[in-house]
């Protein structure tokens, strides 16, 4: 794949995968590009755990789908996100950003904007949608044939110093290294982001990986091969949509937003 269109392509994996093993091969290869991301004088501050054993797997996707539960039954996951979600194609057309909640159980549709109030999170307690979505995260990372933990060596990662914003910053290049290299290798990515909510679980994982004091845990994500079918979790979204020039770019000052290709056109017509 070209890597201008693998990265303009990359998508995250809301889905299963396959259950075949990630190569060893592949788990290299990722690691490499990784790798390459650039970092504060090289200092090459990310740490990565690479995780196969199923009863490590099945552990993790317990913590996942607990936390993913509790986020759900006491309101958290909706009082701190409400903001990114959308409603509808239009509201997500004239926004660009935030997800797109496009796909709901069917006793909820009609209800699709009071979902995440306090009337439709109660009847979302009377249907067992908490328990529901709990088990449908701890399945998903459960059948994740490889889980792959993220972290950063505390002599580098120093928070309240600039070191611990090089660190950041670098990792985040190395992450984001894999996440454009996977679609090539037919593959997909997701965050496992609910157990970081809730302090207690992210201790749990801790302790799991027996992260050392010199590391700081700073995510884990969920890899494997995808299939030739898109099947959707019980509560789920899309997020294509990305703003236009004009939302984020500005020219020479911040006093002028960047036109966008459209208005360029019409503005210089040829001929």
């Amino acid at each position: 794949m070209d890597l201008i269109d693998g990265i303009l392509s990359r998508r995250t994996t809301n889905g299963p995968f396959r259950p075949e093993p990630v190569s060893r091969e592949h788990q290299h290869l990722l690691m490499r590009v990784a790798a390459s991301a650039p970092s504060h004088f090289n200092s090459q501050p990310w740490r990565f755990v690479l995780i196969e054993n199923p009863d490590t797997i099945a552990q993790v996707a317990e913590i996942s789908g607990q936390s993913m539960q509790q986020l759900i039954e006491q309101g958290v996951f909706f009082e701190r996100y409400r903001r990114y979600f959308r409603f509808s194609e239009t509201e997500m057309d004239q926004r660009r950003d935030g997800i797109y909640i496009d796909h709901l159980p069917g006793p909820l549709r009609p209800f699709t904007r009071q979902v995440f109030s306090d009337a439709g999170l109660n009847l979302m307690r009377r249907l067992g949608v908490p328990a529901r979505l709990g088990e449908d995260n701890r399945k998903l990372v459960a059948g994740s044939p490889l889980l792959l933990a993220v972290l950063l060596d505390r002599a580098e990662y120093r928070p309240g110093e600039l070191s611990a914003f090089y660190s950041v910053f670098g990792m985040g290049g190395a992450v984001v290294n894999i996440w454009n290299v996977v679609g090539s290798l037919g593959m997909g990515i997701q965050f496992v982001s609910t157990p970081m909510e809730i302090p207690e679980q992210w201790q749990r994982l801790r302790d799991l990986l027996r992260v050392p004091a010199t590391l700081e845990l700073m995510a884990v994500y969920r890899l494997g091969y995808l299939p030739g079918t898109d099947r959707r979790p019980t509560i789920d979204w899309s997020s294509r949509h990305r703003k236009r020039l004009s939302q984020y770019v500005f020219r020479e000052t911040c006093a002028t937003p960047e036109r966008d290709a459209a208005d360029m056109v019409q503005a210089d017509p040829v001929g």
